[in-house]
């Protein structure tokens, strides 16, 4: 039997008696956000390499070796799977003359990595374990010498790293949040199987992809939602927990369900964003993880995973799932370009005298508070 969650001991979140909107109201805000140059080197400085950034899915590191590497906003790190079992994380920075010295994306197995340039050795946590010619070059100075560390943790099935490092980042938990993995927490990413991943290279910033999946407004006209979802839509809840948000919005096929029973892990759209640049789109038995990293103040790297439960093929009921999940995603992957095309028009207007602000309404509150949090953390 396929997994189906369900609400459980989590709080009612959407319906009657549920709050719907937080006190955030209507608000503004200024262009220069996504357009300056400047601005984003501060985001680069104080939250970029403060948070915790999700890089891909552990089963993809699963054994003793395997690696993979983070690539964006300036950095390249390298994630490994240790003996024990945990991970270690190190910018991909040769201490001897800086060049990345693990130039492939992912792989598996490694005990050791060699720079290509002079041939230096890291093992799989970044320290410096071989130098040739070491007799020309001073002791002390290579005493101890290795790639800086990088925090690394995992949860939900997911690996994900802190450039503050082990010793100044919070805790992943901490930043995550207790609401948000309760109630993320009922999907059990940890169990669920990539059916896809798609990547784009799109000339926005990252955080106008972020702002599309603060709000439902766009999908009636960007999306051609039929009117039963736009009505449906207006009894969304919108929850702001610390730095991150959760909105549930009601499937307009299933509303006397969900009122009767307040189960919104089945029957409505449970949608999460962990700050800066991760967004959980959860339908009850297929998940969207949507992940913008910044590539400059106007390129950013859009990634979509589609994840869906495993189970036996040649089992009826879940070779019926499996291609009711395949049908499903072939229609949401025209959503998602959808998404991308709009990027191209925030494109055309980027630079343009005429942009001047952006107008939100009290349902936009989502992306009002994420830029609050966002100036919070770039303020002198």
């Amino acid at each position: 039997m396929v997994y189906t969650p369900t609400r459980g001991d989590v709080p009612v979140r959407v319906g009657p008696g549920a709050r719907q909107l937080p006190e955030q109201g209507a608000s503004q805000l200024d262009r220069h956000v996504y357009t300056d140059a400047t601005r984003f080197e501060l985001e680069r400085e104080r939250v970029l390499r403060a948070s915790w950034l999700m890089v891909g899915r552990s089963s993809e590191i699963a054994g003793t070796g395997d690696w993979m590497s983070y690539e964006g906003h300036g950095e390249t790190v390298v994630i490994t799977r240790q003996p024990d079992g945990e991970l270690a994380a190190f910018h991909n920075v040769c201490p001897h003359r800086g060049p990345a010295f693990v130039v492939d994306q992912q792989g598996c197995g490694a005990r050791r990595f060699t720079c290509m340039y002079h041939g230096w050795v890291m093992d799989t946590t970044g320290e410096v374990v071989g130098v040739p010619e070491r007799e020309d070059f001073d002791p002390a100075h290579l005493d101890g010498l290795r790639s800086p560390k990088v925090a690394a943790g995992e949860w939900g099935g997911w690996v994900w790293i802190n450039l503050a490092g082990p010793q100044d980042a919070v805790p992943l938990v901490d930043w995550i949040g207790a609401d948000i993995m309760a109630d993320l927490g009922q999907f059990r990413m940890e169990d669920m199987v990539v059916l896809e991943r798609l990547e784009w290279e799109v000339p926005v910033n990252y955080k106008a992809i972020v702002d599309g999946f603060n709000e439902v407004y766009h999908a009636t006209s960007l999306h051609h939602s039929p009117p039963e979802f736009t009505k449906a839509a207006r009894h969304t809840s919108f929850h702001i927990v610390g730095n991150n948000a959760m909105m549930f919005v009601p499937r307009p096929d299933h509303l006397e369900e969900l009122w009767e029973s307040g189960d919104h892990h089945r029957f409505a759209i449970c949608h999460y964003v962990v700050f800066p640049n991760t967004v959980f789109n959860c339908n009850p038995r297929h998940i969207q993880v949507f992940h913008p990293i910044p590539l400059d103040v106007d390129r950013t790297k859009f990634y979509c995973w589609q994840l869906i439960y495993p189970g036996e093929h040649g089992d009826p009921e879940y070779d019926q799932y499996f291609a009711s999940m395949q049908a499903q995603w072939q229609g949401l992957k025209g959503v998602v370009a959808e998404d991308i095309a709009i990027y191209q028009q925030l494109k055309r207007t980027q630079r343009s005298m005429g942009y001047q602000r952006n107008t939100l309404s009290e349902r936009e509150c989502k992306i009002a508070h994420y830029h609050q949090v966002m100036d919070e953390m770039i303020r002198d």
